[in-house]
């Protein structure tokens, strides 16, 4: 019986270990870059009174904030703000408003609450212009001077977030549609897969299943022994079939056990099984042909078996492959019709598969009548894949 579906499990992707390591560099680096900044900002605007009242944890404050500042920008903000507030109002400082929070102003505007942060920052200028109303009688000219700069300190913190932001967004679903590019194009590649599968064993199961209907009342033990081969190409089917509907269910792409060259041998004798005369020439070195392209030899190869059983009405193939050192050239040549007589050359959903396999891998694929039978040749370069 077959087992119902698993439900894939939801996980959410980890970053690697240098990423977050970098990333708590960083907020540690600007801890310290707040520490100082805010630090040496006061002692440098500060005209009177003692300025070392409640500035010590003020900065400390800023600074720890930095270490949060990525889960929670927002209460890291209006925090900061509040630190702001709270300092001023029990010191004599008459520097700005808006940059001890610089860092807690960019960092939040890099989220999807850039009019909350443009609005706070809005309230809080105008509540600098308040603070600093006292000087516009007396200078007029540094009132301006001074709002505007802290408008404009705002402007730019505010700007500069949003596009860091906005890219950080636009590099995210980048890499959401090549993950999903990816796993359209692995689930391609398993449906081509599947059907190879399924193909190859229906034409061998087929012919033993006609062999053994055949035989079943003059020689049983014949009859049995076709249906032996038939299950066992069944069996072998089966287990390949659970390997890549689980590449489906789980998207464990790379976990699929794949076909190599020595399965060549297998694909003959199931072809011979059932009853086609079946000549296997292997020319060179299999052991040089990476991954890829071997197992677009082991498809073209079943592939090409599948359509002289189901089509050709042969009696003879014979399959050649030759290991160069630059390109695997196949040749799987029958002494049948090819199944195209009368309809032209039009290809099947086989062939197809086998020409799209063999271009995907740079190569070529020649399909059609040859004197004396049907041929598939397919010439597959090796050279740049990684064994």
């Amino acid at each position: 019986m077959i087992p119902p579906p698993r439900q894939a499990a939801v996980t959410v992707p980890r970053q690697p270990a240098l990423v977050r390591h970098a990333a708590r560099l960083g907020d540690a680096a600007l801890a310290a870059l707040t520490v100082v900044g805010v630090f040496t900002g006061v002692m440098a605007a500060e005209v009177r009174g003692a300025p070392w009242d409640g500035l010590v944890p003020l900065v400390l404050f800023l600074g720890t904030l930095m270490f949060v500042r990525r889960r929670l920008p927002m209460t890291v903000l209006l925090l900061s703000i509040a630190a702001i507030f709270v300092y001023r109002t029990g010191s004599s400082f008459q520097g700005g408003w808006i940059w001890p929070a610089s860092a807690a102003y960019f960092s939040a505007a890099t989220t999807r609450h850039v009019r909350w942060v443009a609005l706070i920052g809005v309230a809080q200028l105008g509540w600098a212009a308040v603070d600093f109303w006292p000087i516009l009688d007396r200078n007029v000219a540094r009132f301006v001077a001074h709002i505007a700069g802290e408008g404009l300190l705002l402007v730019l913190l505010i700007a500069g977030g949003l596009a860091y932001g906005s890219v950080a967004r636009w590099r995210e679903r980048l890499r959401d549609s090549d993950v999903r590019a990816r796993d359209a194009e692995e689930r391609l590649r398993v449906s081509r897969e599947v059907h190879d599968i399924v193909a190859h064993t229906l034409a061998v199961v087929g012919v033993q299943l006609n062999v053994a209907a055949d035989t079943l009342e003059e020689a049983p033990d014949e009859a049995a022994a076709a249906l032996r081969v038939a299950q066992n190409v069944r069996n072998r089917a089966m287990a390949d079939l659970a390997s890549l509907i689980g590449v489906l269910r789980d998207g464990a792409g790379d976990t699929v056990p794949q076909p190599d060259l020595t399965a060549l041998h297998t694909l003959a004798a199931d072809a011979r099984a059932a009853g086609l005369d079946v000549v296997l020439d292997e020319r060179g070195d299999p052991s040089a042909v990476p991954a890829a392209p071997a197992v677009a030899v082991h498809r073209v190869v079943q592939e090409a078996l599948t359509n002289t059983l189901k089509h050709s009405g042969a009696s003879k193939v014979e399959v050649t492959v030759e290991y160069g050192a630059r390109i695997v050239t196949v040749e799987v040549a029958d002494n049948g019709r090819g199944g195209h007589s009368g309809a032209g050359m039009r290809e099947r959903h086989g062939l197809v598969g086998m020409r799209e396999r063999v271009s995907a891998l740079g190569g070529g694929l020649t399909v059609g009548p040859v004197p004396g039978g049907f041929a598939v040749r397919a010439e597959i370069p090796v050279a740049g894949w990684k064994a």
